[in-house]
């Protein structure tokens, strides 16, 4: 027999996270806010998430449309409402708690 929070939980839970980081080149910053999001997703979201790169050095203008005042910034558009950390993401829990993602177990 399933949990009831589980099926709770599932029935929240969007099939595709749509996740947006917003960069200024190739910085350590933006390496490292990179390789710690592709980290957190395919541990806690995987197979459940899109992510967009976008390079603001390229393409400055697309920074309104979020409202992006510093990088690197992670958006989550996906499930709503929107959230947005700003930072290299190395603080795991913190990426956690700011994405509302929990750890399979957890409630």
């Amino acid at each position: 027999m399933m949990d009831m929070r589980e099926d709770i939980a599932t029935a929240a839970t969007p099939a595709i996270w749509e996740l947006r980081l917003y960069v200024a080149g190739q910085t350590t910053r933006s390496a490292a806010a990179l390789a710690n999001l592709q980290r957190y997703c395919e541990q806690y979201l995987p197979n459940r998430y899109t992510l967009e790169v976008i390079d603001l050095l390229k393409h400055p203008q697309l920074a309104e449309g979020d409202q992006i005042l510093a990088i690197p910034t992670l958006v989550r558009k996906v499930p709503e409402p929107m959230r947005k950390i700003i930072g290299d993401l190395s603080n795991e829990e913190k990426v956690l708690v700011g994405l509302d993602i929990r750890p399979r177990g957890t409630y």
